[in-house]
């Protein structure tokens, strides 16, 4: 399955008034790279996720903002200071009582005094916090996928035409491959008369075993058999299920260098021509490959 390794989703999901929002952003990346921004008290989620995120993601920058949201009875407790409350009744009582008020005293004047009631330490359901957002986080990354898929797909057309224009310009590079070797043997061969005019005896032997290295040199065969053996696993790659962004970045490098092998034994300025175009259309394939997961 080819994915790109770019993509946007986000996804939100309430349970127990406990309201779970994802947002995941992912970028090119030569590695997996998961950078996590989520409010401080719940940083013990933080392992989690990035858990997710891993089994789900093979390569990529992902970046994930959480939010989290709450609502639940249990966080939203008070308490009363006991002490303190009884304290400022007793000194009420002491005030009425040595300035012969005849009033009584109301919830209202015990209201008044600062910190009586008081909201609990935040209470926090841990297990359905996290399974709030482990779902959160699957939603997220099934959207993520398909998004990342549906681009990938496109990146394989294009990859796909490139690489047919690749095989039609090997094939040309073909039909002219056997002339390569004659070419420079006769350009060898017009070298030795320009340089040995005016003597009569020439040992045609050694100029033979010459000319037979000079072709030897020259043939690019293997490097056009080895060209199509690569191109044959590009396209085995396309119809794995797994990601394989790193082998066809190794696949084009390799071609590369079989292209700049052909390039360097051209004989014929049309064939040197060729090469390049090849080498033109590998550059593009290159560029869309660094997007694959």
């Amino acid at each position: 399955m080819i994915k790109s390794m770019t993509g946007y989703a986000q996804a939100s999901y309430i349970k127990n008034m406990i309201n779970i929002e994802i947002e995941i952003r992912s970028y090119n990346s030569r590695y997996l790279d998961i950078v996590l921004y989520i409010p401080n008290k719940y940083i013990m989620f933080e392992h989690g996720i990035k858990k997710i995120i891993k089994k789900n993601v093979s390569r990529g920058r992902i970046e994930i903002h959480v939010s989290i949201k709450d609502d639940s009875q249990e966080s939203f407790l008070f308490e009363v200071d006991e002490k303190k409350l009884k304290a400022y009744y007793k000194a009420l009582s002491f005030i009425k009582k040595f300035l012969s008020i005849k009033s009584e005293i109301t919830l209202d004047h015990l209201l008044d005094t600062k910190d009586i009631i008081k909201p609990q330490k935040e209470k926090m359901d841990s297990e359905l916090i996290e399974n709030n957002i482990s779902i959160t986080v699957f939603k997220a990354l099934e959207s993520l996928n398909k998004m990342r898929e549906k681009e990938g797909s496109n990146l394989l057309k294009n990859i796909n035409k490139g690489i047919l224009i690749i095989k039609n310009k090997l094939e040309i590079i073909e039909q002219y491959a056997d002339t390569i070797p004659k070419i420079y043997k006769k350009r060898l061969k017009d070298k030795i008369l320009s340089l040995t005019q005016g003597i009569e005896e020439l040992d045609d032997i050694r100029i033979y075993q010459e000319a037979a290295i000079l072709a030897e040199k020259s043939d690019i065969s293997e490097e056009i058999i080895r060209s199509y053996s690569h191109i044959k696993q590009f396209r085995e790659v396309f119809s794995s299920k797994e990601s394989q962004g790193k082998k066809l970045n190794f696949l084009i490098q390799e071609l590369n260098r079989e292209f700049n092998t052909m390039g360097s034994k051209a004989g014929k300025a049309e064939l040197c021509h060729t090469v390049v175009d090849l080498k033109t259309e590998l550059e593009k394939i290159r560029e869309q490959i660094q997007n694959i997961e």
